[in-house]
Order: structure tokens, then C-alpha cells, then sequence
């Protein structure tokens, strides 16, 4: 039988009078009235949308409440509210609608009272056969899905075609010798860095001036370093009548050459520029025979030209000596950069600052500074001024980048058509198979008549977050890190649990950014502050179990890092964003509709390395302290997964990453993501790979030498590390350390962020129990059950009825952290027992 409710006395004079409780009274002998007459009304669906602020129950680290009641109006049921009684509390009536204000959004919502399906929590034997469905989506997903022939992927990204365009009148005898004696190193430490797989292949065009003697020779692509090397032991310089040389016409020969290889690159050397006053270099026109482009006696002009070599998917290095080239790189970088190319010139080039200045369209166009690793091809200037010995680092430097784009422009799927329109003829005849991979790289019919939000987001502006969405879906049941949870995970699918989630969305109906698949839109949750991005795909999006299989792969990320940071004791510890997967209400159990929901983050973005060799160079502004731990964690999970697994594609603001790629030995793991290059990405990750101070700290003993052998050692045991948990709110999952959380009493068994707490604390709220009997009132916390994905109780924990089959947040958590204490401490786990 329900107790007698209590007495509350409020904060700022206002109490419960004698008055108000027969006024609800009233009201109740109205609701049974009404259900009477048009049919009764489950107890859960009378949802008290009429609810009051009230001071949060005794708290941990925390006695003050974050609203006030001076400072926030109760929520009142439109229509029920008016009169003496104003300050009363109202049950809304069932079919009826109440128009409440809520203290932690801001929003005026409109709340639809009636026994509608969408009103009650799903069960736990629903939950699990939804999580079952799921996991049979998948499977049937894995097995539609044809075998990707990853096989010999990293030989085709870095096979390579170089080809040397080189000066060759008096004043570049030096670098002609730096040229034939460095060409066999050359050729072998570009073999050694890509594990003596890839296939290189070397061509020459020498070039003058007109009317010297053999004026362009040429030797045409030969694997054959000593074939090189005799062919620059004979060339003969010649001095120049006028200050520009013949570079067209070396270009033009460099374009007949036989290009082969997925990699393919241009190595010019010159101390001067091409004809062509004013538009190619900056001689009088007194300095030039042929000052007019086009009056050279072949007819050559550069624009054909450089349209020739980026259809050819040639990447172009300027290495400069002088300034005199500096037009013509400017000319030469301003054509790449119409294609989206990665362009980068010399601080001392005087054009730099036009290059810096010149805005960007969609990410495309003219730019010094960091690497783009998402463009298909560089231009990039590099100084090699009169250190002839610097030469061979800049080509294998040059290599290696056009390599890890040529990388990120393939994909595994023999099946999938070509992505990249940039592609020429030729090198699509020669792609074997091997496609564009990268989701922000679509092409340009894809992106046509999306009108982006330019605006910076305006959170607290009512009615900004236009769009209601009723959604329900998964998200990663992760709660405390045990000394075994990262084997578990490791070891199979199904032990990264998925739990099931219903909340509402307000989001921007203007989507804020796009890539070929999707669009992404600003959005919050109805019962918090937090702010959020909202992803949803264009017509030819994934399923849900694609989107699964991202959401275990950010588990399993997270799982490492959990472990990764209490080896390094590092702060603030390296994290990851974990997605939670979507459908409309509406669309539940259909195709489509899918979204994706992930907490938006301010800050610098940042790409710390790819799965296609990519790895971040230190800025000439200082090095960026977060990059070396970066890269050990890539490394790190190499090692302590035994070499199964490799996590990279690392990105995110400072310690925050998001959207990581996950490597496989096992080729039916994480089989459905586009990111797993199995086997060939371990290769991509050590090619690049320099182990830091923080590999050696984690005493990792694989190498890239071992992944050439195949043979490996990896060091065994590691230490157990403090307990570590992640946030409770399962739209955060922040990692915390456990000294550090924050509690409830009112909900035990659960760890709260900074930032989740505060929130926590001002949600607590008053409202009358659903249940027959007498009307009385109890806390509970809008936020905290939507950080659970479950609806609010209508009930007062007396009168709820139990499911017994619930595993709530709050019993897996508790029994988790029972079974960690009750286990006893290890001093060391094995890495190779899973």
C-alpha cells in the first residue's frame, strides 16, 4: 500500500498547501473518469511531463544544487497551472497534451500523455532480442560480403615510377654527378623502406636549351639502377645562349614516357626557369629568345602540360636551387591546386604569401603548411640549394609521400567501381582491381544541391535545433576495464556488448558538413547540455550492421587505450569517441533511416597518422607533445594484441580521437569496415613507423624488420594497471580514472565524468508516482536515464514493476566492478593466453 507522501517545503517561500493536493485529487477522479470513457490507460503512459525542479538528494562531492528555484520555473501542464493554485502540480491527463519547459535544454516542448507505444521503455527481453537480430544482420552482412583480395596491396601502393627531369646545361654539372653517384643508394632505400616488396622503376629526361646539340635525351623506365647510372655518365652539358631553358620541352618528353606503376613521381632539378616573361619567370624579356608562351619553336605552353601530368596522376617535386624558379613553381603549384593536390612551396619563395592567402573551396586549392593526407597528388617545393648531398633524402622523401596518398586513393573491394573521376585512362587500366577508399573523397555529382550551414552553431539560441527526431538503436555497453576485458574483447565479437537506446533528438536541419556518404548536422539530446553531431546518410548509405561493426571497433580502440594509459600513466589520457548507431522510430525494423550520434568536439583537428603510411610530421612552430604517444599506441596495439590487431587512422582533437581504423590478421574480423587492410595494413603501418621514448618504455619489441621476415617476437607479460572506467552515460564514455569519478547514492553503482555529474546534479526532479493509491512524489533524474537510452519512470521506485530480466547500466556496472574486486589482484597479464 503507497505511504502517505511526504511533506516538501520548497526553496523561496513556495510549499505544498492543503489545497493543492485536493486540487490533485480532482484531477485524479478526472484521469479515471477518462479512462473510463475511452478505454483505460496503462499506468506507465501517464507521463508527468508536469514535473518540478527540486534540490538533489545528498550527493558526493557535491551539496549545491545547479538551479535554483528563484531562478528556474516548475514545469506545469498548459491549462493547469492557471487560477490560486498556480504553484500546484499537475498529472496531465491521459490523450492530452502539455506544454512544459525544460530547465536543462531551454526548449518548449509539447508532450503528447497517452498509452502509445513510444512511451514505454523497451524491455529487457526486447532489448535482447533486438541485440540478437542485430548480431544476425551482421553475420548475414559478413557473408554476402565478397572475399576482399587484400593481397598485395602495399607492393601495388608502392611500386614506383621516378622519373628525373634534370638541367643539364653548364651550371648543373654538380648535381649531375650528385645524380648518377646517389642513384643506386637512391633506388636501394626506397626498396628498403617499402620492405623490399615494392618494384622501382627509374627514367631520365635531360633537357637544354633549342638549337644546343641533343637538346632533350632520354632513357626511358628500367629497373636497372647501373643502366641509370652509365646513362648519366653520359651526358654532356652545354651552356645556355639566354637565361630560361627548354623545361616544356622536357616536361613534354617526361609526359611519352612508358608510366606504369601506381606510384609515379617527377624529380626536377633546375637552376632556371622556362621561357616565357612575365607568366614563367621574372627576366626581362631582353633575357629571353622566346618571351611570348608559345613562340618556342615546338609550340609547347604549360597549361596542356600540367593537365597532362595530373590526369596521369603524376606527383611533381621542384627541388629549387635559386630563386629564378620561383614563378614557375607558383605557375606549376597554382594548376596542381585546382585538382585538390596537396601544395606546398618554400617559405623563401616570394610567391609564398600569394599561395597562403588564397582561399580554399571545399578543402581544394593553393596552401603551404601542414600535409593534406587526403589529396591524391603533391606539388611540393623542397630546397636543395648547394647541398648536393641532401639530394637522396629529398627523393625518398618525395617516394614515400606520393606512395601514401597513391595508398589512401585504393581500396580492397575488387568488386567496387573506381571512385576517384581524377584517375586517368591510363592508370585505370593498371589499377587491378584496387579502388578509392576514403569516405571524404567522393565524387562531384554526389555532393550537388546540399546547401551547407556556414554560421558558427548558435546552441542556445530557441528554435536554432529545428528538427525533433524519436530514435532508438545500440551503443556500447563499456563499463569498468577488469584485468581480463581487452582479451575478451580481442577474442571474439560477442563479447564487445551492445546495448539498446531510445532518447530524442534536436538537431539542425542544415547539415554543417558533408563527404561523399554522408551529411553531418548539429544536435543535443532533449535531456542535456551536451553538445552533439548527428550524421545520417545520403541515398546509398550503410546498414545498421555496418554501423555496428564501427561501434565494436571504437570499443575495442577504447579498451587499449584504457590499458595503454595506465602503463603510461599519461595525462590527459588518450581516448576515443565511441558512436552510437540510430534509427527513426518510424523506421525501425526497415531499411534505412540509419544515423549516427557522436559528441561534438571544439578544437584544432588534428591526423596523427593513416592506414596508408601517413604519419605527422613535427611543426617548424614546435613539436606537438601528443604526436610520439600517438604513434606508440598504434604500435602498442600491435604488440599486445600478438600481432592480430593494429589500430591507426588516428584522429581527433589533442587526446580526443575519433573514427579509428582497426587492422586484422583474421580476415572475418571487422570483416564489413573499408578501413581493414588485414595483413597489407600492418605493412603500411611499419614502413613508416620510428619507434619513440614511448615505445621503448613499453618495452615493444616488434619491428619493421619482423614484418618482413614474418617472423615476430612480442614481449608477453604486461602489468595489470589501476582501475579505470569509463562514464556512465553512454552518449559520453569518457575514460576516468576511478579515484577520480564522481557517485550517487541515489543511483549507486555508477561513475560519472566532470561534465556528466553537473549535469546529473541539475536534472533532479520531482514527480508524482503513476501508480493508484495515493498521490505522492519521488526524485528521479531525466538525464540520468536517457544517458541509460531508456525512458523515465512513471513510477516511484515502490511501484515500479521489476523486470526481471533488466541488466541495468547500474547492476552491470556493479557486477562488473564485484567481479574485478572478487578476482583478486594480478600482478601481470599474459598478452599471448587470448
Amino acid at each position: 500500500m503507497a505511504s502517505n507522501p511526504p511533506s516538501y517545503a520548497f526553496p523561496g517561500s513556495m510549499s505544498r498547501s492543503k489545497t493543492s493536493r485536493d486540487d490533485i485529487g480532482s484531477l485524479a477522479d478526472k484521469m479515471l473518469q477518462a479512462s473510463l470513457t475511452r478505454g483505460a490507460a496503462s499506468p506507465a503512459s501517464v507521463s508527468s511531463a508536469a514535473s518540478v525542479l527540486y534540490p538533489p538528494p545528498s550527493y558526493r562531492h557535491s551539496t549545491t544544487p545547479v538551479f535554483s528555484a528563484s531562478s528556474s520555473p516548475y514545469n506545469t501542464a498548459d491549462g493547469l497551472s492557471c487560477g490560486q493554485n498556480a504553484g500546484a502540480v499537475h498529472p496531465p491527463i491521459p490523450g492530452s497534451a502539455s506544454i512544459t519547459d525544460d530547465n536543462i535544454t531551454g526548449y518548449r516542448k509539447s508532450t503528447s500523455v497517452s498509452s502509445s507505444h513510444s512511451t514505454l521503455s523497451i524491455s529487457a527481453a526486447d532489448a535482447k532480442s533486438r541485440v540478437r537480430h542485430l548480431q544476425q544482420e551482421v553475420e548475414r552482412a559478413k557473408a554476402d560480403m565478397p572475399e576482399r583480395q587484400t593481397r598485395g596491396l602495399f607492393k601495388a601502393a608502392c611500386s614506383t615510377d621516378l622519373l628525373f627531369l634534370m638541367d643539364t646545361t653548364n651550371s648543373m654539372i654538380p648535381y649531375m654527378e650528385a645524380a648518377k653517384n646517389q642513384v643506386r643508394s637512391i633506388v636501394g632505400d626506397i626498396k628498403r623502406k617499402f620492405l623490399n616488396e615494392a618494384d622501382v622503376r627509374v627514367a631520365v629526361v635531360s633537357y637544354k636549351d633549342h638549337n644546343d646539340d641533343r637538346n632533350i635525351e632520354f632513357l626511358d623506365f628500367t629497373q636497372s639502377a647501373n643502366q641509370v647510372f652509365k646513362f648519366l655518365g653520359r651526358l654532356s652539358p652545354r651552356y645556355g645562349k639566354d637565361k630560361p631553358e627548354d623545361v616544356l620541352g622536357g616536361v613534354h618528353q617526361a609526359l611519352k614516357a612508358s608510366w606504369k606503376q601506381q606510384t609515379r613521381c617527377i624529380i626536377h632539378i633546375a637552376d632556371a626557369p622556362p621561357h616565357g616573361a612575365g607568366v614563367l619567370h621574372d627576366f626581362r624579356a631582353s633575357s629571353d629568345y622566346y618571351p611570348r608562351p608559345g613562340s618556342e619553336p615546338h609550340g609547347l605552353t604549360h597549361e596542356p602540360l600540367l593537365k597532362q601530368l595530373i590526369k596521369l596522376n603524376i606527383n611533381y617535386a621542384l627541388l629549387r636551387i635559386n630563386n629564378s624558379t620561383d614563378r614557375m613553381g607558383f605557375v606549376f603549384a597554382q594548376a596542381y591546386a585546382a585538382s585538390g593536390a596537396d601544395v606546398k612551396l618554400l617559405p623563401s619563395n616570394r610567391y609564398s604569401n600569394q599561395v597562403n592567402n588564397m582561399s580554399l573551396k571545399s578543402g581544394r586549392g593553393l596552401w603551404s603548411g601542414a600535409s593534406k593526407p587526403q589529396a591524391n597528388l603533391q606539388f611540393e617545393e623542397m630546397e636543395l640549394g648547394k647541398a648536393y648531398s641532401q639530394l637522396q633524402h629529398l627523393v625518398v622523401r618525395t617516394v614515400t609521400t606520393s606512395a601514401t596518398r597513391t595508398a589512401g586513393c585504393m581500396s580492397l573491394a575488387l568488386a567496387s567501381p573506381p571512385k576517384l573521376s581524377a584517375i586517368g585512362e591510363t592508370r585505370k587500366k593498371v589499377a587491378t582491381g584496387f579502388s578509392a577508399i576514403r569516405e571524404d573523397e567522393g565524387s562531384d555529382e554526389n555532393t550537388k544541391g546540399i546547401s551547407l550551414e556556414t554560421d558558427p552553431p548558435c546552441w542556445d539560441t530557441p528554435g536554432w535545433l529545428d528538427e525533433t527526431l524519436e530514435v532508438e538503436g545500440f551503443c556500447p555497453d563499456l563499463v569498468v576495464q577488469s584485468a581480463n576485458s581487452l582479451n575478451e574483447m580481442m577474442e571474439a565479437d560477442e563479447n564487445i556488448k551492445l546495448s539498446v537506446v531510445q532518447f530524442t533528438i534536436h538537431a539542425r536541419s542544415k547539415p554543417f558538413a558533408e563527404g561523399s556518404v554522408r551529411v553531418a548536422a548539429y544536435a543535443r539530446t532533449s535531456a542535456s547540455t551536451s553538445k552533439f553531431v548527428v550524421k545520417s546518410f545520403k541515398e546509398d548509405g550503410k546498414t545498421l550492421a555496418h554501423l555496428a561493426e564501427d561501434m565494436r571497433i571504437q570499443a575495442l580502440c577504447k579498451a587499449f587505450a584504457l590499458e595503454f594509459n595506465g602503463l603510461l600513466k599519461i595525462e590527459p589520457p588518450i581516448d576515443f569517441l565511441v558512436t552510437t548507431c540510430l534509427q527513426s522510430k518510424s523506421k525501425v525494423g526497415s531499411e534505412g533511416g540509419c544515423l549516427s550520434l557522436e559528441p561534438y568536439i571544439e578544437g584544432e583537428y588534428g591526423k596523427y597518422n593513416t592506414n596508408s603510411m601517413f604519419v605527422k610530421e613535427e611543426s617548424p612552430d614546435g613539436p606537438d607533445p601528443f604526436n610520439p604517444i600517438a604513434q606508440a599506441f598504434s604500435h602498442f596495439t600491435f604488440e599486445r594484441s600478438w600481432g592480430h590487431f593494429l589500430v591507426n587512422d588516428l584522429q581527433g582533437v589533442g587526446h580526443l580521437l575519433t573514427d579509428p581504423a582497426i587492422q586484422t590478421r583474421d580476415k572475418e574480423r571487422f570483416k564489413l569496415t573499408d578501413t581493414n587492410f588485414n595483413e597489407e595494413g600492418f605493412k603500411f603501418f611499419f614502413a613508416s613507423h620510428k619507434c619513440n621514448s614511448f615505445c621503448h618504455k613499453l618495452e615493444l619489441k616488434s619491428n619493421r624488420e619482423m614484418v618482413s621476415s614474418g617472423q615476430f617476437e612480442f614481449r608477453e607479460f604486461w602489468p595489470t594497471v589501476e582501475a579505470t572506467v569509463c562514464c556512465s552515460n553512454k552518449l559520453c564514455r569518457r575514460i576516468v580514472r576511478l579515484a577520480g569519478t564522481h557517485e550517487s547514492d541515489t543511483f549507486p553503482g555508477h561513475h560519472w565524468c566532470d561534465a556528466c555529474w553537473a549535469q546529473l546534479q541539475a536534472s533532479m526532479v520531482m514527480w508524482i508516482c503513476a501508480a493508484p493509491g495515493a498521490i505522492h512524489e519521488f526524485h528521479t533524474s531525466k538525464f540520468f536515464y536517457e544517458s541509460q537510452g531508456q525512458l523515465p519512470p512513471r513510477k516511484c521506485p515502490e511501484h515500479v514493476e521489476r523486470d526481471m530480466s533488466v541488466s541495468s547500466a547500474a547492476v552491470v556496472g556493479g557486477s562488473l566492478w564485484s567481479r574485478m574486486k572478487a578476482a583478486g589482484p594480478k600482478r601481470s597479464i599474459s598478452g599471448r593466453s587470448w
